[in-house]
């Protein structure tokens, strides 16, 4: 464990408060910003709000089913893509439209065509699946042609020589798209809730927040968004690497 790098982290962590205390009292207007001291109050009652469990459910579902999505068609595109070179052609204008086009266009057009309740299942996967797709085609296309060939030699075949040869030199790529796609789903997806605002959702507390300027509702839901979003990443980005072992 390194607990240099812990501490340096809790240090920032520490000053990062202490510029939102700083602020918060400069201000001093709750409907504005509250004070960090106020949104921990909050976060100890919070849960007791109706719903607040599957308003968390609701979202967490939707928004990991998303990013999975993502990550399984960015997975298999790339290899097909690496492979075939036509089929990276083909799919090169969707992949620019979907890393180039706000995510704000994407719900508003999404909204004729799905509920709102799924509706961040799919903004989610458009997020992913160029972050995926992009990062292991580049990997895949620097992979090392003379590890192919020894890996012939000495009669390697099947998943054996997919994990020595090619998950290996995908891996660092692998990684890094996981752990930006994480993210980015659950920015993306939350996002897309606020804007559908589907009953249920963590989307609809956060408008419904805004709504009523509870600026320590709103700050708290987002401080709970923030600790999901990183334990679900930090969680399935030390999954990942047990699995490439």
């Amino acid at each position: 464990m390194d607990y240099k790098k812990i501490l340096q982290r809790t240090g920032a962590i520490l000053f990062a408060l202490a510029l939102w205390q700083a602020a918060a009292m400069l201000i001093n207007q709750r409907i504005l910003l509250v004070s960090p001291v106020d949104v921990l109050l909050r976060l100890t009652t919070i849960w007791q709000t109706e719903g607040f469990f599957a308003s968390i459910g609701f979202t967490f579902l939707r928004i990991t089913a998303g990013f999975f999505a993502g990550l399984f068609l960015g997975i298999l595109l790339s290899f097909a893509a690496a492979r075939f070179e036509w089929i990276e052609i083909l799919l090169w204008p969707f992949v620019v439209t979907f890393k180039t086009v706000p995510v704000a266009s994407f719900v508003v057009i999404c909204l004729i065509w799905l509920s709102a309740g799924n509706l961040s299942i799919f903004i989610s996967f458009l997020v992913v699946f160029p972050i995926v797709y992009q990062n292991l085609l580049a990997g895949l296309k620097a992979k090392d042609p003379r590890m192919e060939e020894m890996a012939s030699i000495f009669g390697m075949r099947g998943f054996a020589k997919l994990k020595a040869i090619t998950l290996e030199a995908i891996k660092p790529q692998l990684i890094s798209a996981c752990s930006i796609g994480a993210g980015m789903a659950w920015k993306a997806g939350v996002a897309a809730e606020v804007i559908g605002t589907p009953n249920g959702s963590i989307g609809k507390q956060l408008y419904l927040s805004k709504i009523y300027l509870d600026t320590d509702d709103l700050l708290a839901w987002t401080v709970i968004l923030v600790l999901i979003s990183v334990l679900f990443e930090k969680a399935f980005i030390w999954a990942i690497k047990k699995l490439l072992r």
